[in-house]
């Protein structure tokens, strides 16, 4: 096959030549097209000349296509920065070159013909209408070489040969960071190696929460309060900070990754929506671990339809609240000291402007009496996975809250102020799904050298190298787009769309590294008592908290579209 005079028949030979040249030259056609199916969808949703919501609802599936489509334009643009930055500073070797040139052959052929959104559905330009001279941005030789031979057997051969030679390095390729920021990698690595590897599978079977030794640690550690400023206990970190020390604790076990995620968006909740007299006290305990929260939004009847909570909050005569109401999902409820907790507290009003946000003081729970606080009970949801800070359905009947606790002193703002977390709890979840993905490579690249069939290692078989190169290439993929969404929110822009784009990628990058993972287990991995099994049920959540990712999509293709 040849296109304007090269050769394109490259598949005996693992590296293409002039590498960076060629996915530099492929970004542009893939925006191209991303640009002919933004203008297509626009045309199916736009009533006189605005965005319908009940059009953009018929026409969901090639709206949340065109989510998928930005966010693989977004990670090839940001795959190639990530190969020019290590090629500038000397570091882009073998293993970063099949990285890169097997994803961009991969996500380029998915543009192409059809990007899965999940197992069973694909997304195809056809959905807007679109024929192949859609794709004739694709027509060049630089895409077309890409796309022949970019992902190929000797490439993924050969990044597992490499994988194999280098086990000892913590992740597979360069990630581009910052050495400072490599050096908290390697420290919350060995911490997962020593204390959570080890324990997390019994804490999994026999559903416990995770030892309160831990979290007193990881407080020691400072990974509450982490990205808090300096000036209220915390450490001042970057977001990026925060996504090393989320994907290493993730990879160890989601649940010890997750427990920083409660004090990240009540932080975030103080610091954006709140006064200065609530900053002052509260951050500086939550920062130290002194005071561990949790998130209380979520509603029986409401999942992801915030604007619709039923939860009241009525102002009493000394300008205290009683709540009354039940709330579901909760993580981590019970040994907590304080919820960010939504409520109503404009009752005439059914939409998000009548909501107000609370930091709802509690007593911790035991083992014997989870919620002893007065005008509060709960219950305990048992799950596939996520197990270590279990789940709660609640009930509230009169409870109290202090006049001083509703967040920045306002009324009508809780929807407001939630919604300003968003990019971090996303970037957050994001740098999650990469640890669970990552701990999926660990134990199908472990089992995959030490298991025996047919006279070889099943590595040897090019169907189970390929999967395991395939999952080294997709959380690289992950991960450089989350670190391009927390260095957006580092450096004070808005970031919605790239945090949304790294949590709906990264969640199906986990769930397909677990399964891939199981799959190499073979029977083995449906055994209860392989951790391939708990990795499998860990990464099924990251598809729906934090956002479902048809949810997710749709807020993605709303901004997009404008």
């Amino acid at each position: 096959m040849a296109h304007d005079g090269q050769d394109l028949t490259l598949t005996g030979s693992a590296l293409l030549p002039d590498l960076l040249s060629l996915t530099g030259a492929s970004v542009a056609p893939a925006q191209a097209v991303f640009d002919a199916a933004k203008t297509a969808l626009r045309g199916m949703v736009e009533v006189d000349g605005k965005v319908s919501a009940d059009k953009l609802e018929e026409h969901q599936t090639a709206a949340h296509g065109l989510a998928w489509l930005a966010t693989y334009v977004e990670s090839l643009r940001q795959m190639h920065r990530w190969a020019e930055r290590l090629s500038g500073e000397g570091s882009f070797g073998e293993v970063e070159q099949l990285i890169l040139q097997i994803a961009f052959g991969e996500y380029l052929h998915h543009i192409a013909g059809g990007i899965p959104m999940n197992q069973g559905e694909i997304f195809r330009l056809a959905e807007m209408g679109l024929g192949w001279d859609a794709l004739a941005p694709f027509q060049s030789a630089e895409v077309q070489t890409l796309m022949a031979s970019g992902n190929n057997t000797a490439a993924r051969a050969r990044l597992v040969e490499l994988m194999q030679e280098r086990s000892a390095e913590i992740t597979v390729g360069k990630t581009g960071l910052e050495d400072e920021l490599e050096m908290i990698r390697e420290q919350f690595r060995r911490y997962a190696v020593d204390k959570v590897e080890p324990f997390a599978h019994e804490w999994h079977l026999k559903d416990e929460l995770i030892p309160m030794e831990v979290i007193e640690e990881l407080a020691e550690m400072g990974v509450f309060g982490l990205t808090i400023p300096e000036e209220y206990g915390g450490f001042g970190l970057s977001k990026a900070s925060m996504c090393v020390v989320s994907e290493e604790l993730s990879r160890g076990y989601i649940g010890v990754g997750s427990l920083g995620t409660r004090s990240e968006i009540a932080a975030e909740l103080i610091l954006a929506g709140g006064t200065e007299e609530q900053k002052q006290k509260w951050l500086p305990e939550l920062a130290s671990g002194e005071k561990l929260p949790t998130a209380v939004f979520t509603e029986p009847n409401t999942g992801s339809d915030l604007g619709s909570l039923r939860t009241r909050a009525v102002k009493d005569e000394n300008g205290d609240w009683k709540v009354t109401g039940n709330k579901t999902w909760i993580t981590h409820a019970a040994r907590t000291h304080v919820m960010t907790l939504l409520a109503r507290t404009n009752p005439s009003t059914d939409n998000y402007k009548g909501l107000s946000m609370f930091l709802a003081e509690k007593t911790p729970g035991t083992d014997e009496a989870p919620f002893p606080t007065e005008g509060m009970t709960g219950g305990e949801i048992e799950v596939l996975g996520y197990r270590g800070m279990k789940e709660y359905e609640l009930g509230f009947d009169n409870f109290h809250v202090k006049g001083e606790n509703l967040l920045g002193g306002e009324e009508g703002k809780g929807f407001k102020q939630l919604m300003e977390t968003f990019e971090s709890a996303r970037i957050q979840t994001a740098a999650r799904a990469i640890g669970v993905a990552q701990s999926a490579l660990d134990v199908g690249m472990r089992y995959a050298e030490d298991r025996k069939q047919f006279g070889k290692s099943l590595i040897a078989f090019p169907r189970v190298s390929s999967k395991l190169a395939m999952m080294a290439v997709e959380i690289m993929v992950a991960r450089q787009l989350t670190y391009f969404s927390a260095w957006e929110k580092d450096h004070g822009r808005r970031c919605d769309l790239e945090a949304g784009m790294a949590k709906l990628l990264g969640a199906r990058v986990a769930w397909a590294a677990a399964d891939n993972a199981l799959q190499i287990h073979g029977g083995n991995g449906f055994a209860l008592e392989y951790s391939v099994s708990r990795i499998l049920c860990d990464a099924r959540i990251l598809n729906i908290f934090e956002g479902a990712a048809e949810i997710q999509a749709q807020v993605i293709a709303r901004r997009l579209l404008g």
